[in-house]
């Protein structure tokens, strides 16, 4: 290992890789590898503070500590990340998974003379690209967005020479939001990004905000910087795959070992936590349901599904297995609440105590049980609860607005310009579906939007949900609304008819997610119910409308998750008593 000095620039050189960085703001303005003198865009400037180069490591490490003594002015927070803005003559192709691979445009692409700025301020029309190839396409840097959960690495393929340059994240404990939170990756520039703080998809509650006085500290990465390369240009793809090996190798050294800074945690000094979840509901079992890959977590956040908001503190999350047992490794010390979610079933758990992590430790939990909203029987349903649109149906984009990277692909909802497909889809009538008949995959629009109407005005819908009952039980009827996300909304419901004495429920200003002009099926997840008495159905047909009731807005929408109508509760209608089931596993 090799560290130089001269003037206000210091060196340090592995032997594979040299970086440069100017003093004293710490600026990475060289990265050399592989034969390129720097693998940058000489005009920028990377802004990381902390950086380990180890010897032997094709690579090196980044990471920040953030801190807020006591006596600090009052602040916020709202995005941190590292930004590497690559060579544009080398670097053009990017990977973000298996399937998420291709070409992008050129940065001149999106300047004016070559592209058209579309409704979507980040979203253009190449019009005159560089590459012919990617003439009458749209690109926007949301189409490339990840779940924190489903990603872990991504980065370009440079030619001229042949290098991979790849983020990698370790363990996602850092990053806000928890599993869920959808962050940037990689987008024209060429830029590759590591997202450890940020509000997109969930709008500002995201912020972290410190009041004053208030103190804090938080060790943001290590992440990896990963650098590869091969002289056979027939073997460019290698690049990926090797890098997502190297992501594999780099989780099982987490937490890394050769972090010097006493504010980065140990292994030594972490703890664990394991238990087994188990799910309860009356209406679908006698018997306790094993919770069969749930995702449950440790954060600070102390309401049921707050850890979606939380943004301070660090969280340490992991799926159950098929009996719905888990083991939380690697946990720093302190006090946290046990969150988690269950597919198949609606709403947050979060368990009733706190639970105290400590040094070195393993805290055992035994099991434990969710018991998700529910008041009576299922007379329908709609979909299944994932948190997610998914499985409802997603159009085809209109032939002006297409990115080719999308078509046939399982994020067909990624497309620009899907919010007007309802309109084409439904002119002048809006959505019906009927129980029964209506499948959620061809017949439920995947999200409730405006429909554009004379003169490019967007009006409000409103959907209609027919059903039949052979019978009404007197009581209380629930219909659930389990939301996956939703942007400037006025949501009502009504039941029979479209007036205030079958008003049943209403919810003004919902959500600030953005997730229908990101290109996205989820954000905010948040759960309603809404209570009506059986005197406003009748034995036969009936109708229940769904209103998104705020119009002018053509980015508007909401995104359901899962909708069930419930029966008041009967004795009849309950499985026996439940029978305890034994941990196995």
């Amino acid at each position: 290992m090799k560290l130089s000095s001269q003037g206000p620039y210091v060196t340090l050189d592995n032997g594979l890789v040299k970086l440069t960085v100017v003093k004293p703001q710490g600026y990475i303005t060289g990265i050399a590898y592989g034969g390129m003198d720097n693998l940058l865009d000489p005009k920028s400037n990377e802004s990381s503070r902390g950086y380990i180069v180890r010897t032997g490591v094709s690579g090196f490490y980044c990471y920040g500590i953030y801190e807020r003594p006591s006596g600090c002015p009052a602040f916020d927070i709202a995005q941190t990340r590292l930004v590497f803005k690559l060579r544009k003559d080398k670097f053009h192709y990017m990977a973000v998974t298996d399937e998420k691979q291709r070409v992008m445009p050129m940065p001149d692409d999106l300047h004016p003379d070559r592209g058209k700025q579309l409704i979507v301020p980040e979203s253009v029309l190449l019009v005159n690209p560089i590459n012919p190839d990617l003439k009458g396409e749209v690109d926007d840097k949301y189409m490339y967005s990840m779940d924190n959960k489903d990603s872990g690495v991504h980065g370009w393929i440079g030619s001229g020479p042949i290098i991979g340059f790849w983020t990698i994240f370790p363990s996602h404990e850092f990053r806000n939001g928890g599993p869920t939170k959808q962050n940037l990756t990689v987008h024209t520039g060429p830029t590759c990004l590591a997202m450890f703080q940020g509000t997109h998809y969930l709008g500002l509650d995201m912020v972290a905000q410190f009041e004053e006085g208030e103190t804090w500290k938080k060790v943001f990465g290590p992440v990896f910087i990963y650098l590869n390369s091969t002289p056979d240009a027939t073997k460019a793809q290698n690049l990926w795959t090797d890098a997502k090996k190297q992501r594999l190798f780099e989780e099982t050294l987490w937490p890394y070992d050769f972090v010097s800074s006493p504010d980065y945690v140990a292994a030594k000094d972490r703890g664990s936590v394991s238990g087994r979840l188990l799910v309860q509901d009356r209406y679908v079992s006698g018997s306790l349901i094993p919770a069969k890959n749930a995702y449950i977590g440790l954060s600070v956040a102390t309401t049921a599904g707050s850890w979606q908001l939380e943004s301070k503190g660090y969280q340490f999350w992991v799926q159950t297995d098929s009996n719905g047992n888990f083991t939380i490794k690697n946990v720093i010390p302190g006090v946290s609440g046990l969150h988690g979610w269950v597919p198949g079933f609606m709403g947050d758990y979060l368990n009733n105590e706190q639970i105290t992590i400590s040094k070195g430790k393993q805290t055992e939990l035994g099991n434990l049980t969710y018991v998700p909203p529910r008041d009576g029987p299922t007379l329908w349903e709609i979909g299944f609860p994932n948190r997610t649109a998914i499985g409802k149906f997603v159009p085809d984009v209109n032939p002006m607005y297409v990115n080719k990277l999308f078509i046939n692909s399982p994020e067909k909802y990624r497309q620009y310009g899907l919010w007007d497909r309802y309109t084409d889809i439904h002119p002048e009538l809006d959505q019906i579906y009927t129980i029964g008949i209506s499948n959620p995959k061809t017949d439920w629009f995947f999200a409730q939007v405006d429909r554009r109407g004379p003169g490019n005005k967007y009006v409000p819908t409103t959907w209609t949900i027919k059903f039949n009952l052979n019978s009404v039980t007197t009581g209380t009827y629930q219909l659930r609304l389990s939301i996956a996300s939703a942007t400037r909304s006025d949501l009502e419901v009504h039941v029979n008819h479209m007036d205030t004495g079958h008003l049943v429920f209403q919810e003004l200003n919902l959500g600030t997610d953005n997730t229908v002009c990101r290109h996205g099926v989820h954000g905010f997840y948040c759960l309603f119910s809404a209570n009506f008495p059986s005197t406003l159905l009748v034995k036969g047909d009936n109708s229940i409308f769904l209103t998104q009731a705020r119009g002018g807005d053509s980015l508007c929408g909401v995104l359901y998750d899962y909708l069930r109508l419930e029966a008041p509760a009967t004795a009849e209608s309950l499985y026996p008593p439940i029978e305890y089931v034994h941990n196995t596993g």
